[in-house]
């Protein structure tokens, strides 16, 4: 029986060649469209593709919004993401959602069909070229974790307000404490993060989504 796809892209010219390709290959049948990301979630209340091949950069609703509403509702459709961002943090970002592949639109049909075969079996596809980066990622991320667990609560507060442009002196007000005092806490909490500046505390909490931006 043919895999059943959805093709989600605002590029037509994407859809269409993916589409041309997926149709010489019998194990295929491409069964939907989509050109933005509330498109897509419109045509999956009419059909039921095995599996999603969703870009990120969409109007409407970002692919990444749109992984994350079809995980919030458990809506049964694998996902493979295929994008031109070979930035490891959308990689991190839609594995923390729950994403069952991410190829890179550069990759030959070859892979993508690989890709696509690998995710109906059950498993979870990314493109080599990006596991080393996804590794190193993930043990930066782990390092980070017991930082984080070293803060306390108050360390924690502190360090959102800085990483929000927060003054010393505006902290201070907010937390009802002395500027010395908040120095004090700066200093402890650059040593336990292991950061020398607010700058780089402010993009140690950034990559640990401790803020939004």
């Amino acid at each position: 029986m043919a895999v059943k796809i959805m093709i989600a892209d605002d590029h037509s010219m994407i859809r269409e060649g993916l589409k041309s390709l997926f149709e010489l290959d019998h194990d295929f049948e491409v069964i939907g469209e989509a050109e933005n990301g509330k498109d897509c979630l419109d045509k999956l209340k009419k059909v039921k593709p095995d599996v999603l091949l969703l870009d990120i950069n969409m109007p409407v609703m970002n692919g990444l919004e749109v992984l994350k509403y079809l995980k919030s509702y458990r809506i049964r459709v694998k996902v493979l993401i295929l994008t031109v961002h070979n930035e490891i943090d959308y990689l991190m970002k839609a594995s923390e959602i729950g994403v069952n592949g991410y190829i890179l639109k550069d990759s030959e049909f070859a892979e993508l069909r690989k890709a696509v075969l690998a995710i109906m079996e059950g498993k979870m596809y990314i493109q080599p070229s990006l596991i080393p980066m996804l590794n190193s990622k993930m043990i930066e991320k782990n390092e980070d974790y017991g930082k984080l667990e070293n803060l306390t609560r108050k360390e924690l507060q502190i360090l959102k307000m800085l990483s929000a442009g927060l003054s010393n002196r505006e902290i201070a007000t907010r937390m009802e404490i002395s500027e010395h005092t908040v120095k004090n806490h700066l200093t402890r909490i650059f040593k336990k993060i292991g950061v020398k500046d607010r700058t780089h505390a402010a993009i140690f909490t950034i990559r640990n989504n401790l803020i939004d931006i």
